[in-house]
């Protein structure tokens, strides 16, 4: 983990200790090792959560302390199975509520369903409206999530909603790298402003794919548009999340058609299904593979090629900020954090 030094400088700034008897954590299934390392820099206990299932395959949820008059988090990625950790987050926004706590807050690092933005095609659903809806009416009084896919969808949410950015967490990861002749690459022009403003903290031009989605799992790139990237060494394609890989795969190909000999590949939300983590290892010009612990990734199918940047010190920050009534404006993905003051 490369997560060292946002925790240092936030921690900086943390003059007062949380109560403890106020304030509690707990983490569905999804990933509790991200909820720990959040209570961890808020020097809060991650309390328990019992999850088991009855003989009908039903859910059995029991949070392991009391919340009545509390301030409770409640810690769940929308990684797979989606559809089981999103029950499973529904069902302890309805246990906080009805136990009366005072504010329960759903801190979701990745909100899957934020893809299904739009009704494009006849007798569809827009997914994104209904989870943010089903969020509210299952107890959330507020939401904090990291880089929606669909920015758009934060309209969707009843309830305050605070998406997160995780760019200081890569521009202090990249900032110790030689970056000499190195162009960062966006692979469709809906990442491209994201792609800008990344490479804006590096002081790196930048250039985007123009994307054409084929299906699910098929895309085509028939061109970079924006800056040329001929003379360029290296690039750094920078994507909100990758799942089975293949716009990064179609996005390389035509990098090093163009003369790219070495390829970083960086994203908030590394899903990384249909073996997408190793398709994109297989390539002899990609050599890192960045991405943050928003999904939760087993250690037995961690590539070589892979770094993990921890978010734990941005949502716990965001949390402590939350708490004490204080702004979160430069942690907030439209803010204006830059990498030498995150602050």
């Amino acid at each position: 983990m490369h997560a060292s030094r946002i925790s240092e400088i936030y921690t900086m700034s943390s003059k007062t200790v949380l109560d403890p008897d106020d304030i509690r954590i707990f983490s569905g299934s999804s990933h509790p090792q991200l909820a720990a390392d959040i209570a961890a820099y808020l020097n809060l206990p991650l309390e328990k959560t019992r999850v088991s299932r009855f003989s009908n395959d039903n859910l059995y949820i029991q949070l392991g302390a009391s919340v009545r008059s509390r301030i409770v988090f409640i810690v769940q990625t929308l990684a797979p199975p989606v559809n089981d950790n999103l029950v499973e987050l529904l069902m302890m926004l309805d246990i906080a509520r009805y136990a009366s706590a005072k504010e329960v807050h759903a801190i979701i690092p990745y909100f899957s369903f934020a893809r299904s933005d739009k009704k494009d095609a006849p007798r569809i659903s827009i997914t994104a409206r209904l989870i943010a809806d089903l969020l509210g009416t299952a107890g959330a009084t507020h939401v904090m999530t990291m880089v929606l896919h669909s920015p758009q969808a934060h309209g969707f949410f009843s309830v305050p909603t605070d998406p997160l950015t995780s760019r200081p967490v890569f521009w202090h990861y990249f900032q110790s790298r030689d970056l000499a002749g190195t162009v960062v690459v966006a692979p469709d022009m809906g990442s491209a402003k994201p792609a800008a403003l990344f490479a804006k903290g590096l002081n790196l031009p930048v250039a985007a794919g123009n994307k054409e989605r084929l299906s699910d799992t098929k895309v085509t790139i028939s061109e970079l548009v924006g800056r040329p990237v001929q003379g360029f060494r290296k690039a750094i394609i920078y994507d909100d999340e990758i799942a089975t890989g293949g716009s990064v795969l179609e996005l390389s190909r035509i990098l090093i058609e163009q003369g790219i000999q070495e390829i970083w590949v960086a994203c908030t939300h590394g899903v990384f299904v249909h073996g997408g983590l190793e398709k994109l290892a297989a390539v002899p010009q990609i050599t890192e593979i960045v991405t943050t612990d928003t999904v939760y990734i087993p250690p037995e199918k961690r590539h070589p090629k892979l770094h993990l940047l921890s978010v734990a010190p941005v949502f716990g920050e965001a949390i402590r900020r939350n708490y004490l009534r204080e702004s979160i404006g430069d942690l907030f993905i439209y803010g204006n954090e830059s990498p030498d003051n995150p602050q």
